[in-house]
Protein backbone atom coordinates (compact mmCIF):
# COMPACT_ATOMS: atom_id res chain seq x y z
CA UNK A 1 0.00 0.00 0.00
CA UNK A 2 1.00 3.65 -0.44
CA UNK A 3 1.52 6.27 2.28
CA UNK A 4 -1.63 8.14 1.24
CA UNK A 5 -3.63 4.99 1.99
CA UNK A 6 -2.39 4.75 5.58
CA UNK A 7 -4.76 6.37 8.08
CA UNK A 8 -2.64 7.00 11.17
CA UNK A 9 -1.84 9.85 13.50
CA UNK A 10 1.54 10.54 15.14
CA UNK A 11 3.79 8.76 12.60
CA UNK A 12 7.17 7.50 13.79
CA UNK A 13 9.82 5.86 11.59
CA UNK A 14 12.59 3.52 12.73
CA UNK A 15 15.28 2.52 10.23
CA UNK A 16 16.72 -0.90 10.98
CA UNK A 17 18.55 -3.48 8.86
CA UNK A 18 17.75 -1.75 5.58
CA UNK A 19 14.03 -1.33 6.23
CA UNK A 20 11.81 1.52 7.42
CA UNK A 21 9.30 0.68 10.12
CA UNK A 22 6.39 3.10 10.32
CA UNK A 23 4.35 3.16 13.54
CA UNK A 24 1.42 5.38 14.48
CA UNK A 25 -1.88 5.79 16.26
CA UNK A 26 -4.74 3.90 14.65
CA UNK A 27 -6.79 6.94 13.71
CA UNK A 28 -10.22 5.37 14.09
CA UNK A 29 -12.18 7.07 16.90
CA UNK A 30 -9.16 9.32 17.54
CA UNK A 31 -7.13 6.37 18.81
CA UNK A 32 -9.59 5.27 21.48
CA UNK A 33 -10.32 1.60 22.18
CA UNK A 34 -8.33 0.58 19.08
CA UNK A 35 -6.80 -2.50 20.74
CA UNK A 36 -3.17 -1.67 20.00
CA UNK A 37 -0.77 -0.64 17.28
CA UNK A 38 0.42 -1.65 13.82
CA UNK A 39 3.67 -1.34 11.93
CA UNK A 40 4.02 -0.74 8.19
CA UNK A 41 7.30 -1.83 6.62
CA UNK A 42 8.94 -0.29 3.56
CA UNK A 43 12.25 -0.25 1.73
CA UNK A 44 11.61 2.98 -0.18
CA UNK A 45 8.98 5.04 1.75
CA UNK A 46 6.69 4.62 -1.28
CA UNK A 47 5.48 1.04 -1.03
CA UNK A 48 4.45 -0.26 2.40
CA UNK A 49 3.21 -3.60 3.66
CA UNK A 50 -0.33 -3.92 4.88
CA UNK A 51 -0.63 -3.13 8.63
CA UNK A 52 1.01 -5.76 10.82
CA UNK A 53 -0.14 -5.77 14.44
CA UNK A 54 2.88 -5.23 16.68
CA UNK A 55 1.12 -4.74 20.04
CA UNK A 56 -2.25 -5.98 21.24
CA UNK A 57 -3.25 -3.71 24.13
CA UNK A 58 -6.41 -5.69 24.88
CA UNK A 59 -4.39 -8.76 25.88
CA UNK A 60 -2.57 -6.75 28.57
CA UNK A 61 -5.52 -4.76 29.89
CA UNK A 62 -4.30 -1.54 28.28
CA UNK A 63 -7.27 -0.87 26.00
CA UNK A 64 -9.15 1.04 28.72
CA UNK A 65 -9.45 4.07 26.45
CA UNK A 66 -6.57 5.70 24.52
CA UNK A 67 -3.88 3.91 22.49
CA UNK A 68 -1.73 6.83 21.37
CA UNK A 69 1.58 7.81 19.79
CA UNK A 70 3.74 4.67 19.66
CA UNK A 71 7.39 5.32 18.94
CA UNK A 72 10.15 2.71 18.83
CA UNK A 73 13.80 3.18 19.77
CA UNK A 74 16.63 0.67 19.60
CA UNK A 75 18.41 0.70 22.96
CA UNK A 76 21.04 -1.74 24.19
CA UNK A 77 20.20 -4.16 21.39
CA UNK A 78 16.46 -4.33 22.11
CA UNK A 79 13.47 -2.43 20.76
CA UNK A 80 11.48 -0.24 23.12
CA UNK A 81 8.12 1.27 22.35
CA UNK A 82 6.91 4.31 24.27
CA UNK A 83 3.16 4.80 24.03
CA UNK A 84 0.30 6.47 25.87
CA UNK A 85 -2.52 4.49 27.48
CA UNK A 86 -5.27 5.23 29.97
CA UNK A 87 -4.28 4.07 33.46
CA UNK A 88 -6.44 2.28 36.00
CA UNK A 89 -7.14 5.63 37.69
CA UNK A 90 -8.62 7.03 34.46
CA UNK A 91 -5.71 9.38 33.73
CA UNK A 92 -3.37 8.99 30.76
CA UNK A 93 0.30 8.09 30.99
CA UNK A 94 3.27 6.88 28.94
CA UNK A 95 4.38 3.25 29.26
CA UNK A 96 7.46 1.44 27.92
CA UNK A 97 7.04 -1.81 25.97
CA UNK A 98 9.79 -4.13 24.72
CA UNK A 99 10.42 -6.50 21.81
CA UNK A 100 13.23 -8.53 20.28
CA UNK A 101 12.40 -7.30 16.76
CA UNK A 102 11.11 -3.99 15.39
CA UNK A 103 7.96 -5.69 14.10
CA UNK A 104 7.23 -6.99 17.60
CA UNK A 105 5.38 -8.49 19.26
CA UNK A 106 5.85 -5.89 22.00
CA UNK A 107 5.07 -6.70 25.62
CA UNK A 108 4.81 -4.39 28.67
CA UNK A 109 8.23 -3.50 30.10
CA UNK A 110 7.88 -0.59 32.53
CA UNK A 111 6.41 -0.92 36.01
CA UNK A 112 3.16 0.71 35.02
CA UNK A 113 3.23 4.23 33.59
CA UNK A 114 6.58 6.03 33.63
CA UNK A 115 4.88 9.40 34.04
CA UNK A 116 3.59 10.58 37.46
CA UNK A 117 0.54 8.62 38.55
CA UNK A 118 -1.51 11.66 39.55
CA UNK A 119 -0.75 13.54 36.33
CA UNK A 120 -2.54 13.29 32.98
CA UNK A 121 0.28 12.87 30.46
CA UNK A 122 0.88 11.85 26.88
CA UNK A 123 3.44 11.53 24.09
CA UNK A 124 6.52 10.40 26.00
CA UNK A 125 9.70 10.23 23.91
CA UNK A 126 13.07 8.73 24.79
CA UNK A 127 16.11 11.00 24.92
CA UNK A 128 19.65 9.75 25.65
CA UNK A 129 22.14 12.43 26.72
CA UNK A 130 25.83 12.49 25.82
CA UNK A 131 26.74 10.45 28.90
CA UNK A 132 24.25 7.69 28.01
CA UNK A 133 21.66 8.70 30.62
CA UNK A 134 18.09 8.01 29.41
CA UNK A 135 15.30 10.55 29.92
CA UNK A 136 11.62 10.62 29.17
CA UNK A 137 10.41 13.87 27.60
CA UNK A 138 6.62 14.13 27.79
CA UNK A 139 3.60 16.41 27.94
CA UNK A 140 1.57 17.25 31.05
CA UNK A 141 -1.81 17.65 29.44
CA UNK A 142 -3.78 20.85 29.10
CA UNK A 143 -6.85 18.78 30.00
CA UNK A 144 -5.62 18.79 33.60
CA UNK A 145 -3.62 22.03 33.92
CA UNK A 146 -5.13 24.29 31.16
CA UNK A 147 -1.72 25.62 30.02
CA UNK A 148 -0.13 22.36 28.85
CA UNK A 149 3.56 21.82 29.47
CA UNK A 150 6.49 19.74 28.27
CA UNK A 151 8.66 18.17 30.98
CA UNK A 152 11.57 15.78 31.28
CA UNK A 153 12.31 13.10 33.82
CA UNK A 154 15.38 10.91 34.34
CA UNK A 155 14.79 7.18 33.79
CA UNK A 156 16.53 4.20 35.28
CA UNK A 157 19.00 2.69 32.83
CA UNK A 158 16.77 -0.35 32.29
CA UNK A 159 13.82 1.93 31.37
CA UNK A 160 11.52 0.26 33.89
CA UNK A 161 10.69 3.37 35.95
CA UNK A 162 11.48 7.01 36.63
CA UNK A 163 14.66 7.89 38.51
CA UNK A 164 13.77 11.40 39.60
CA UNK A 165 11.07 14.03 39.66
CA UNK A 166 9.67 15.72 36.54
CA UNK A 167 11.26 19.02 35.50
CA UNK A 168 9.39 21.70 33.56
CA UNK A 169 10.86 22.63 30.17
CA UNK A 170 8.21 25.10 28.96
CA UNK A 171 4.48 25.71 28.71
CA UNK A 172 2.27 25.95 25.65
CA UNK A 173 1.73 29.68 26.15
CA UNK A 174 5.45 30.49 26.28
CA UNK A 175 6.33 31.10 22.58
CA UNK A 176 6.20 34.73 21.45
CA UNK A 177 4.14 33.60 18.46
CA UNK A 178 1.58 31.72 20.61
CA UNK A 179 -2.02 32.89 20.42
CA UNK A 180 -2.94 35.22 23.28
CA UNK A 181 -6.03 33.70 24.84
CA UNK A 182 -8.48 34.75 27.56
CA UNK A 183 -7.82 33.37 31.04
CA UNK A 184 -9.06 29.79 31.28
CA UNK A 185 -8.60 28.97 27.60
CA UNK A 186 -6.39 25.95 26.96
CA UNK A 187 -2.91 25.74 25.42
CA UNK A 188 -2.10 22.35 23.88
CA UNK A 189 1.34 20.73 23.93
CA UNK A 190 2.02 17.41 22.22
CA UNK A 191 4.48 15.30 20.27
CA UNK A 192 7.95 16.18 21.65
CA UNK A 193 10.92 14.67 19.80
CA UNK A 194 14.60 15.43 20.42
CA UNK A 195 17.09 15.99 17.59
CA UNK A 196 20.79 16.90 17.72
CA UNK A 197 22.05 18.95 14.77
CA UNK A 198 25.33 18.58 12.92
CA UNK A 199 26.84 21.35 15.05
CA UNK A 200 25.75 19.74 18.32
CA UNK A 201 22.72 21.90 19.10
CA UNK A 202 19.80 20.15 20.77
CA UNK A 203 16.42 20.82 19.20
CA UNK A 204 12.97 19.77 20.28
CA UNK A 205 10.15 19.23 17.83
CA UNK A 206 6.70 19.68 19.37
CA UNK A 207 3.20 20.63 18.29
CA UNK A 208 0.36 22.91 19.26
CA UNK A 209 -2.36 24.92 17.57
CA UNK A 210 -1.85 28.49 16.41
CA UNK A 211 -4.26 30.71 14.53
CA UNK A 212 -6.72 27.84 14.51
CA UNK A 213 -4.40 25.33 12.81
CA UNK A 214 -2.23 22.47 14.01
CA UNK A 215 1.46 23.30 13.61
CA UNK A 216 4.92 21.75 13.83
CA UNK A 217 7.12 23.74 16.18
CA UNK A 218 10.84 23.81 17.01
CA UNK A 219 12.68 24.91 20.16
CA UNK A 220 16.44 24.99 20.87
CA UNK A 221 18.29 24.36 24.13
CA UNK A 222 20.61 27.24 25.07
CA UNK A 223 23.22 24.92 26.60
CA UNK A 224 22.84 22.00 24.19
CA UNK A 225 21.31 19.72 26.78
CA UNK A 226 17.94 18.73 28.17
CA UNK A 227 18.35 20.91 31.28
CA UNK A 228 18.96 24.08 29.28
CA UNK A 229 16.52 26.90 28.67
CA UNK A 230 14.66 26.23 25.43
CA UNK A 231 14.27 29.12 22.99
CA UNK A 232 11.29 28.99 20.66
CA UNK A 233 12.03 29.21 16.95
CA UNK A 234 9.39 29.90 14.28
CA UNK A 235 7.12 26.92 13.46
CA UNK A 236 8.14 25.04 10.31
CA UNK A 237 4.69 23.63 9.44
CA UNK A 238 1.72 25.96 9.99
CA UNK A 239 -0.97 24.53 7.72
CA UNK A 240 -2.62 21.79 9.79
CA UNK A 241 0.24 19.32 10.24
CA UNK A 242 2.25 18.19 13.24
CA UNK A 243 3.36 15.58 15.78
CA UNK A 244 6.52 15.02 13.78
CA UNK A 245 9.89 13.32 14.09
CA UNK A 246 13.13 13.25 12.09
CA UNK A 247 14.92 10.30 10.52
CA UNK A 248 17.39 9.75 7.69
CA UNK A 249 16.23 8.37 4.33
CA UNK A 250 18.99 7.65 1.80
CA UNK A 251 21.31 10.09 3.59
CA UNK A 252 18.65 12.81 3.48
CA UNK A 253 17.12 14.09 6.69
CA UNK A 254 13.37 13.62 6.52
CA UNK A 255 10.53 14.94 8.64
CA UNK A 256 7.39 12.87 9.00
CA UNK A 257 4.20 14.24 10.55
CA UNK A 258 0.47 13.70 10.14
CA UNK A 259 -1.79 15.97 8.14
CA UNK A 260 -4.55 16.99 8.13
CA UNK A 261 -5.36 16.94 11.82
CA UNK A 262 -8.90 15.73 11.15
CA UNK A 263 -10.24 12.37 12.28
CA UNK A 264 -10.54 9.94 9.40
CA UNK A 265 -8.34 11.93 7.04
CA UNK A 266 -4.92 11.83 8.76
CA UNK A 267 -2.02 10.55 6.65
CA UNK A 268 1.75 10.34 7.21
CA UNK A 269 3.57 13.05 5.27
CA UNK A 270 7.29 12.94 4.42
CA UNK A 271 9.28 16.11 3.73
CA UNK A 272 13.00 16.57 3.19
CA UNK A 273 14.62 18.96 5.63
CA UNK A 274 17.96 20.76 5.94
CA UNK A 275 20.10 20.77 9.07
CA UNK A 276 21.23 24.39 9.45
CA UNK A 277 23.32 23.70 12.55
CA UNK A 278 21.33 25.98 14.83
CA UNK A 279 17.93 25.01 13.43
CA UNK A 280 16.21 23.06 10.66
CA UNK A 281 14.10 24.05 7.68
CA UNK A 282 12.02 22.38 5.00
CA UNK A 283 14.26 21.74 1.99
CA UNK A 284 13.57 23.78 -1.12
Amino acid sequence: MKANEINIRDPFVLFDNGKYYLYGTRAENFGRHTKGFDVYISENLVDFTEPLECFNSEVYGLDREVNWAPEVHKYNGKYYMFATFTKENGLRGTYALKAEKPEGPFTPHSKGALTPDEWECLDGTLYIDKSGQPYLVFCHEHTQIIDGTICYMKLKKDLTEADGEPVLIFSGSSPEWADRKPAGDHYVTDGPFMFRTKSGELLMLWSTSAKGKYCQCVAKSENGEIDGKFIHLPPIITDDGGHGMIFSFENQLTLTFHSPNKTGFERPVFKKIEDLGDSIKIAE
